[in-house]
């Protein structure tokens, strides 16, 4: 008897691939797609966005991880998550949070423009122009949740992080998946594959085929699961993205694609 009570846990392998896609619920996705674009956000599309949401967080706690493990501590701190991304460039992301962020600003040093000017630090002030800073505290439990799953803990400071980097994230995420609606498809992005002289080219991968502006399906005013999968291309690269797009097509699985 006692064996058998843990048996329903994987009696609806359906439901729980859904419903534990991501500590981000999906009313949070459409709060921040609502402040990018006045298109409507699809269910699947809402879940594929926390889904991609909650990969990247986690590829992000993964790294930092371990350098604490190394200093035996289990409580995050932000120079773990600037040793993450010195290791691992594929979890630069959100990088718009980088300014706003006294991490970044005073353990890597100044920001420079492209002509070598130093850019001045930017102060809040009380904008009324939504932005991915505004209402980043909004993600602080489900990173909360993440840090938890990890097994590890953080201080204020890296929570703030990485609420500030996933808001920046979904923010860019929204604004990229409402350009491939509006466009019909990734038309201003091309491919780029290296090939030895005298070597066939390889296949076309699934994740690149969504940059064929002729896949794209559906109206113009609605943002599907797929153009999220196409926005995914544009912000991530290298094993993140793939594991991305992999998550968020079985976070998907039985959810309509529209």
């Amino acid at each position: 008897m006692t064996a058998q009570s843990v048996r329903p846990e994987r009696s609806r392998p359906e439901a729980a691939s859904v419903m534990d896609v991501s500590p981000f619920k999906p009313s949070l996705v459409r709060a921040v797609f609502r402040d990018v674009t006045l298109m409507h956000v699809s269910r699947a599309a809402a879940w594929a966005a926390a889904s991609v949401t909650r990969t990247v967080l986690t590829g992000i706690i993964d790294g930092a991880r371990g350098p604490a493990v190394e200093e035996a501590r289990t409580k995050l701190i932000p120079r773990d998550l600037l040793s993450a991304i010195d290791r691992n460039v594929e979890l630069e992301v959100g990088s718009t949070w980088y300014d706003h962020s006294p991490t970044f600003r005073d353990l890597t040093g100044v920001v420079y423009d492209a002509e070598g000017a130093l850019v001045p630090s930017r102060r809040r002030s009380g904008s009324r122009k939504p932005s991915a800073v505004v209402g980043a505290h909004r993600f602080e439990a489900g990173v909360r949740k993440l840090l938890r799953s990890q097994g590890v803990t953080a201080v204020p400071a890296m929570v703030r992080d990485l609420d500030g980097i996933a808001s920046a994230f979904l923010t860019a995420l929204a604004r990229d998946a409402a350009m491939v609606v509006r466009e019909g498809g990734v038309q201003r992005f091309g491919t780029v594959t290296l090939v030895m002289p005298g070597e066939p080219a390889p296949p076309q991968r699934l994740e690149d085929s969504l940059r064929d502006p002729s896949v794209r399906r559906g109206d113009r005013w609605t943002i599907g699961r797929d153009d999220i999968l196409a926005a995914v291309t544009m912000q991530l690269f290298g094993g993140l993205r793939q594991r991305a797009l992999t998550e968020a097509r079985e976070a998907t699985r039985n959810t309509s694609a529209g």
